[in-house]
This record gives structure tokens, C-alpha cells and sequence, in this order.
């Protein structure tokens, strides 16, 4: 591929979101939000509490019907596709939700395999032997896959649900939070494999989140959710230079500054 067909294909948008409308009763979460996802980017999704965060995500991924507005992947309207073809577009993805969301009475080998004998229609000994490698590729040591979710330290139930959610080998990866309730090492650790992941396999993410240190450590394109909206969407050093008062309270308060100072001192061992 030549130069300006990479330019080209990593300014493509595999998501569009237009004028979507989210209520909740009487209650607005967003109004007239708009918002596009390049192919091959790791796009970072910030804003207050109670912005819709993860309501903007599950909206995307097909869990919650808007109230009004459009939402396109890979081109495709979902709301208006036939049950069948809306199946195979979600498929390409891959969902990592809070608290990772695993079926504690199955292992965790059995999670990853649920989905593969599901939708790839594989019987349950192949299932589980992608599964493990699956495990494998999330960066869980063996002897973890027959052990239950509550076996397992808050960074391993991370990995198992970042596994079932690559069991597809899906385009687009959606986490939500996914360095919640993580030490600093473990957090730092998982968004590296994130970043990994997404060289290796070219996935585009969608990352919901609030660490300060995964913005600035794997994020290609920042988003803030404000005001009902995406309020600005655009490379950290841009965004960072907003006048909204939350927007400067966030990234230049003393985490901001501290998660910046850690990123410029990274830069500057490479």
C-alpha cells in the first residue's frame, strides 16, 4: 500500500454518529451529539460523571436503541438492518464491559469459548482450545483458563474479559473503564497490551475511560462528552487547550499535570 492510500485508510471512519439523541424519562443524557471513529485509532471517551459515557457505548454497539439519531459502523445503519445482517456486522466486535461481566459459574476458559460456540458455530473442544489461545493473547499465564472468575485478581478478570472479548477476532474493541480499580503498575501494563493489540491486529478501539495516564500514554484522539455533546474531539495537545472550565480542571489539575510530567519523562527515555 502506498503512502497515500495509508493516509487515506487511516482517516477512514469505520464509526459515524449524527445528531444522536439519548432520554431516559423527561431526562436528556445527550442531545445532537456527534461523532466519528477513524479506522485504526485508539479513541479516548472522557467527561464528567452522568454524561453518558457508557450510554454513548452501548448505544454504538447495538444495546440500547437512542431516542432519535443515526449511528453507522462500517457504513451500516444497524437500526434498519434485518435481525441477520445487524448479527454479522456486531460480530466485528469485541466488548470489554465494566467489572469485566464474566459468567461466574462458567470458568474462564468456558467464557471465552461461549461466544465461539455461539457464533462461530465450533464445537465446545475447539472452542476451548482457541479460548486458551485467546488467554494467551490477553497475557494470561496457563493453568488460569479452568479457574473460576472469582479465583482471580482484579488485573487477571481484566485479561479474561479483554480474551472473550478478542474470541471473534473482531475490528473494533469497545472498553469501558477497563483500568478501573487497578494499581498503577497493573493499569499501566494493560494499556500497553491495548496498544500492543492494536499494532498487531489493527483494531480499532473505543475506550471509554477516566485515567488520566492511558490518555496520555496510548490515546491517538481524545473526545469529551460535555454538555450533552462531544463537546471537542481531537489529538490530547488540542483538546487539552479548551477553554471549558471541566475540560481545564481535568487535564491541568495536579493528576493532569502529574500524568502529563509521566508521559514527557516516557518520551524522553525512548
Amino acid at each position: 500500500m502506498n503512502a497515500v492510500a495509508q493516509q487515506t485508510a487511516a482517516q477512514e471512519d469505520v464509526i459515524q454518529v449524527r445528531d444522536l439523541v439519548n432520554r431516559f424519562g423527561a431526562q436528556a443524557v445527550h442531545e445532537h451529539l456527534d461523532l466519528d471513529v477513524r479506522r485504526g485509532e485508539i479513541l479516548g471517551v472522557v467527561g464528567g460523571s452522568g454524561t453518558g459515557k457508557s450510554v454513548l457505548l452501548r448505544t454504538i454497539v447495538g444495546l440500547r436503541r437512542p431516542t432519535s439519531g443515526q449511528v453507522q459502523v462500517f457504513g451500516q445503519d444497524l437500526l434498519r438492518l434485518p435481525p441477520e445482517q445487524r448479527s454479522r456486522i456486531e460480530r466485528r466486535f469485541g466488548v470489554l464491559f465494566q467489572n469485566g461481566a464474566l459468567f461466574s459459574s462458567q470458568n474462564v476458559v468456558e467464557n471465552i469459548a461461549m461466544p465461539l460456540i455461539e457464533h462461530a458455530g465450533l464445537k465446545r473442544p475447539d472452542a476451548e482450545a482457541l479460548g486458551a489461545v485467546k488467554l494467551a493473547l490477553a497475557g494470561l499465564p496457563q493453568g488460569t483458563e479452568h479457574k473460576y472468575p472469582s479465583e482471580l485478581s482484579g488485573g487477571m478478570v481484566k485479561r479474561a474479559a479483554l480474551a472473550r472479548a478478542l474470541a471473534l477476532d473482531p475490528e473494533i474493541l469497545f472498553l469501558d473503564e477497563p483500568t478501573a480499580g487497578l494499581d498503577p503498575i497493573s493499569a499501566a501494563a494493560f494499556d500497553q497490551l491495548i496498544l500492543t493489540l492494536r499494532d498487531a491486529l489493527g483494531l480499532t478501539v473505543f475506550l471509554v475511560t477516566h485515567d488520566l495516564d492511558t490518555l496520555y500514554t496510548i490515546c491517538d484522539r481524545v473526545a469529551v462528552l460535555s454538555q450533552k455533546k462531544v463537546l471537542v474531539c481531537d489529538r490530547l495537545e488540542a483538546v487539552a487547550q479548551n477553554p471549558d472550565p471541566w475540560v481545564q480542571s481535568y487535564f491541568h489539575g495536579p493528576r493532569g499535570r502529574a500524568a502529563l510530567d509521566a508521559a514527557e519523562k516516557t518520551q524522553e527515555v525512548k
